[in-house]
């Protein structure tokens, strides 16, 4: 019996040890923003307290967050939800150095909207012709999507127009009764001719004409990071250029597929469509 007793404390004080964490392990702070989390929206991940300058590495849904620091001992990670991302809670997975741990994110459910909208036929049913143009014009935005950058936005992104909001982000669109679309942006009113600024320090990545989005801007922000700006009457920044936050890089217009003057707002985070406002809330 003393001889399982000595072996059972044994056993106990090794189990104990084995429990304490390492000495020298480094304790941190993560802090997922904002508090609510919908479909289609962009989030913070906030890691601080760190002692040493190793940059964290975090995956949600299998795709990765770009962290950059926000001060000594800080990194922060943008990423989004799809908009098919199911309500629910999400365990995502981080790593510093040699160490791992994961953390839960919670998505909440959202209703969108349904609108109708009555389109001139040529622009719901294109020609053959206009086919082979969209698909030209979506392959070449993919490959937009692709490319990762260093960082160049600095603090909050802002919206491009002070103005009302005509049609809100993930609306379901039936046009002319029969085709269904889902608003992958964000519509905002403004005048002919109405200046469009940029939404935050980027490089101008493509300034040309499309069959729906009409005279287009497409900003690479950095770290995944796009914006998207469309049916414009024109704009004053060439590919190459690098513009700042407020800047203006073009004006209010209609065209492409548009039933009137106004801004279609996109973003893009990790290559997913993502609700501008929900980045422009995000206090970076």
């Amino acid at each position: 019996m003393k001889v399982l007793s000595s072996l059972l404390l044994i056993i106990l004080w090794a189990v104990f040890f084995l429990s304490l964490p390492a000495p020298h392990a480094e304790a941190f702070k993560i802090k997922v923003l904002p508090s609510k989390i919908y479909p289609g929206d962009a989030f913070m991940v906030k890691v601080s307290g760190l002692k040493k300058a190793a940059e964290p590495f975090a995956l949600f849904n299998d795709k990765p967050l770009y962290f950059s620091s926000c001060g000594k001992g800080c990194f922060m990670g943008l990423g989004a939800t799809d908009l098919s991302t199911k309500p629910g809670a999400y365990r995502m997975r981080l790593k510093v150095g040699k160490r791992k741990t994961t953390f839960r994110m919670r998505v909440l459910k959202d209703k969108f909207e349904t609108i109708n909208l009555t389109l001139p036929e040529e622009k719901v049913s294109p020609s053959p012709e206009n086919i082979a143009r969209i698909e030209k014009e979506t392959d070449l935005l993919n490959s937009i999507w692709q490319v990762y950058s260093e960082r160049l936005w600095e603090g909050d992104f802002v919206l491009p127009l002070q103005n009302h909001l005509s049609t809100p982000f993930g609306t379901k669109r039936i046009i002319n009764v029969e085709t269904v679309s889902i608003h992958k942006g964000l519509d905002m009113k403004g005048e002919e001719g109405e200046e469009i600024k940029a939404s935050n320090t980027g490089r101008v990545v493509l300034a040309e004409e499309f069959f729906f989005g009409g005279n287009t801007i497409i900003l690479d922000h950095g770290q995944g990071i796009f914006t998207i700006y469309m049916h414009m009457s024109g704009f004053i920044v060439s590919p190459g250029d690098l513009v700042s936050k407020n800047d203006t890089i073009g004006f209010v217009g209609s065209t492409g597929r548009s039933t009137g003057p106004h801004l279609h707002f996109g973003v893009k985070v990790d290559g997913i469509n993502t609700n501008p406002v929900s980045l422009t809330g995000l206090k970076l």
